[in-house]
């Protein structure tokens, strides 16, 4: 069933879709109810973490006595992804040991290399679905009086092939595709009204007196303003990926500085001169953390490793091990500010803080502090 929930980007009417998470947390829902209710069921209704209620159809239902399997397909909306039409199914079965057991099957990539959102050895599904076909499945439970376990498989046929066009081979994510999702909703990208969405936030900043704007990509940079550093994460302006086009504008509207504050998966980045930070433009993270290491000291057996690792606090481990993390990026730190510079041609003062979910706070440029000090007492 497709959903019939739509938003407006650059004048067209774009329909939402919903991720490969919520096809899994639902197929295990109806799979559940079948398993406990011994009763049928063709449509499952879950909410997402978005706040949307999806109501789905399920598909290829195949019943037994302790153990049902059926799928939900994969609907992306106006978005153009390759898992578009994708079944996502999921077996659940009765286990003996209470609670709720989650793994990937045929089609589901496994983690092989660390810093990912799931451990090495375990199914790519991400955090927000996991917990999403756990709440789910508990409140089965609940309406069904049972008190055992499930297990669930997650499966996706033709999720091996599909991966060959994800960046998953590169993660070290082998066997399939990842299930993902953060909001269990996919929304239509329109790179142009995103880019005017920032224009509109930051002219509005500025007419109501701000000289000084903190900008952030996106959640990882809120929950850090917030929960890492205490401040109000309705401060920063989101940028999303578009970081050279939001300091284009603070440049064209006038403000006298801004301060970038990022994961630094986003923000390395910007030291290899990539301001618009898609994966689709490329992917130079790793190859940028070595070259800075290696000018920092780093030997080449170690370099090689970074340029294995899939995610940089992986590299950020190596670094520590060799009591090289603090000048590598310090490195890195200063040639985020170079490129920043050169970007507003010295018109505007600009600045980075960078973090990772993992280790928190990694760096600084040299006048974030006074940047973030005229922000917030501004």
């Amino acid at each position: 069933m497709l959903m019939e929930e739509y938003i407006v980007k650059d004048g067209k009417k774009l329909r939402l879709g919903y991720t490969t998470g919520s096809c899994a947390a639902a197929a295990s829902t109806a799979a559940a109810w079948m398993l406990l209710t011994g009763r049928r069921k063709e449509k499952i209704q879950i909410n997402t973490p978005k706040g949307i209620i999806l109501d789905l159809d399920v598909l290829q239902i195949q019943m037994a006595e302790d153990t049902v399997s059926c799928a939900v397909e994969k609907d992306g909306g106006d978005d153009p992804d390759v898992t578009k039409g994708l079944l996502v199914f999921a077996q659940v079965a009765l286990t003996d040991t209470p609670g709720i057991v989650i793994d990937g099957g045929k089609g589901v990539g496994r983690v092989t290399k660390r810093g990912l959102d799931q451990p090495v050895g375990a199914a790519a599904i991400n955090s927000v679905p996991r917990r999403m076909i756990c709440e789910n499945l508990e409140e089965v439970c609940r309406l069904a009086d049972y008190h055992g376990g499930l297990s669930v498989v997650i499966s996706v046929p033709d999720g091996e092939q599909l991966a060959k066009k994800t960046f998953n081979p590169r993660l070290g994510i082998v066997g399939g595709i990842s299930i993902l999702g953060t909001t269990g909703i996919v929304e239509p990208m329109s790179e142009q009204a995103l880019v005017d969405t920032i224009r509109v936030e930051l002219r509005q900043r500025k007419a109501n007196g701000a000289e000084y704007v903190l900008l952030t990509p996106g959640n990882y940079g809120s929950y850090f303003i917030q929960n890492g550093m205490g401040i109000d994460p309705k401060t920063a302006v989101l940028t999303s990926n578009f970081i050279g086009d939001a300091l284009d504008i603070c440049r064209e509207l006038g403000f006298r500085g801004a301060l970038l504050i990022g994961h630094i998966g986003k923000l390395v980045k910007i030291a290899g001169g990539m301001l618009n930070t898609h994966s689709k433009y490329g992917d130079c993270r790793m190859e940028i953390m070595a070259a800075h290491a290696g000018a920092a000291g780093l030997g080449a057996s170690q370099i090689t490793e970074i340029l294995d690792c899939a995610a940089c606090d992986d590299a950020i481990r190596i670094l520590q091990e060799e009591g090289l993390c603090a000048q590598t990026l310090e490195r890195i730190s200063n040639r985020i500010s170079f490129i920043m510079d050169n970007r507003v041609a010295g018109e505007i003062e600009t600045g980075a803080i960078m973090f990772s979910n993992e280790y928190g706070f990694l760096s600084e440029t040299d006048n974030a502090r006074s940047l973030l000090k005229l922000i917030t007492e501004g």
